[in-house]
């Protein structure tokens, strides 16, 4: 008995590689928290004089978290757009058999798994109300103690700086945090000089701690 194997359809598309090369000249990066100019400059392959030129910066070390700066860098980026060769082959009819046959042992392997799953889930999602609040009393205790810390870092700054005083001055540096007059923009107010004060810190430092940290380090922040 001889064994009759039908090619039913045979398709072959074959195609070049296309590459298409952009080469990325500029690109706007929104600051984060502890990010710098200089760090910035690194890792675009720039310079800080570009940056602070593109962006008009009077102060290099002034930068605030969520301002958006044009970076002038030489990243490139390539993009490779590839088409291989496809074929299409129907088999004879016994291989489709077989197909056939291995797509419902799959879904059927399929359907145990997600039946599994689902289990899983439900016995996660079920807790006790004692765990939960717990949990919650744990996050808020935390979340005091984080914010008691900074509170504690700002006041131990400031007394350095200027003994608590919004009025103290030392030649240019004015305020509470000794903060530079071009900083303040004319506006010497106790609410100008906090906003300021916390904005500047959240950009160089990340955090009032880590300021203070620099300052023993190096007296200054």
């Amino acid at each position: 008995m001889k064994i009759k194997n039908a090619l039913l359809s045979t398709a072959a598309a074959t195609a070049s590689l296309f590459a298409i090369g952009a080469t990325a000249q500029a690109a706007t990066v929104t600051v984060k928290a502890g990010d710098t100019v200089s760090q910035i400059a690194l890792d675009h392959n720039t310079t800080v004089d570009a940056i602070q030129q593109a962006n008009h910066l009077k102060d290099v070390n002034l930068i605030l978290v969520g301002q958006q700066l044009e970076v002038n860098g030489d990243d490139s980026a390539t993009t490779t757009t590839t088409t291989t060769t496809t074929t299409t082959t129907q088999t004879s009819q016994p291989a489709a058999t077989t197909q056939s046959s291995s797509q419902t042992t799959n879904q059927a392997s399929q359907s145990q798994t997600s039946q599994s799953s689902q289990t899983q889930s439900s016995q996660t999602q079920t807790s006790t109300p004692a765990a939960k609040t717990t949990q919650q009393s744990t996050s808020s205790t935390s979340n005091y103690s984080n914010n008691s810390s900074e509170s504690a870092a700002k006041a131990w700054i400031a007394n350095k700086e200027s003994g608590g005083s919004y009025s103290a001055r030392n030649g240019q540096y004015i305020g509470k945090y000794q903060l530079s007059a071009s900083y303040l923009n004319g506006d010497y107010s106790a609410a100008n000089q906090e906003r300021v004060a916390n904005n500047y810190v959240a950009s160089r430092y990340g955090s009032w701690a880590n300021a203070k940290s620099h300052w023993l380090a190096n007296n200054w922040y």
